[in-house]
């Protein structure tokens, strides 16, 4: 199982086998800022911005941040790994803004490190992979965050910035928002790999000294591969155990018959910006 499983997560950074034509799939007012360099790595990366309808109109507005790892994957059939195969996250945002649904968010995608996607994202080093995962967090704290707030009208505090990523990108999402709740207050947990090195991150959850302020939403697949659901719900119990409350402030979505690919987590993407930034009335 651990063998598949690893494998299907580091297929993000394998060049695809078979290339079908690229589309173009971007919705919204949309801005890039290719080739960030971060000095705490020292590596560049491209940043995709997707602006809430309404935007330049409204120029005193400050709006929550969504940081989402994979950027490459997030927005666009032409950057993302699998063909097309994208988190149709601003289609999500611009459909549920204009619904009334949720309130108007700025997004961020980061692109991930390719061949150092692993070691960025995962907390401990094994496998001869992984623990750049505190490096990462710098860099989105002390690099990536401060310029996002110099260039557009955001919320910076904890309550109004979140992050959200699968796979890998789950558990640097769970391992930012346990080690800096002070700075992400939303979380949006997706199909997680908790079985990383002998599932660290359950311990750091059993090791938080209290509950913090975080809205968490973890979700899995039925089809992920054997053992993957039981492992989520295992995460969710501990959550709980630390006084986080299902339907209040903890969502554990269980996806009846979705793999672990960006069409799965795209079918996801409108229930977790509606959990985590529901509208205000």
């Amino acid at each position: 199982m651990l063998k598949s499983t690893l494998l299907a997560a580091i297929a993000f950074t394998s060049p695809s086998a078979q290339e079908t034509p690229r589309v173009t799939s971007l919705t919204g007012l949309i801005r890039s800022h290719p080739g960030f360099h971060s000095n705490v790595l020292n590596n560049d990366r491209n940043l995709t911005v997707y602006l809430p309808p309404r935007y330049a109109e409204e120029p005193r507005r400050r709006y929550p941040v969504l940081y989402m790892h994979d950027g490459q994957n997030v927005f666009n059939g032409m950057t993302s790994f699998i063909p097309n195969a994208e988190w149709r996250a601003d289609e999500a945002a611009q459909a549920l803004i204009e619904a009334g649904l949720i309130e108007p968010i700025i997004i961020v995608g980061i692109d991930n490190a390719g061949a150092a996607r692993a070691d960025e994202y995962l907390p401990t080093r094994a496998r001869n992979m992984g623990g750049k995962a505190g490096d990462y967090a710098k860099m989105v704290l002390d690099e990536i965050k401060p310029m996002i707030d110099r260039t557009y009208r955001t919320k910076t505090d904890a309550q109004n910035t979140g992050l959200c990523g699968s796979s890998f990108g789950g558990i640097i999402t769970m391992t930012m928002g346990l080690r800096h709740p002070d700075k992400f207050g939303k979380l949006a947990v997706v199909s997680p790999s908790v079985w990383w090195d002998n599932k660290v991150i359950l311990k750091m959850v059993d090791e938080l000294p209290r509950k913090s302020k975080q809205r968490i939403w973890v979700d899995i697949g039925t089809d992920e591969g054997p053992g993957a659901e039981a492992a989520t719900v295992e995460l969710k119990d501990r959550l709980v155990r630390k006084g986080w409350r299902a339907g209040q402030d903890l969502a554990l979505y269980i996806d009846r018959g979705a793999k672990h690919n960006e069409p799965a987590w795209a079918g996801r993407m409108d229930a977790i910006l509606m959990y985590l930034f529901p509208a205000r009335r």
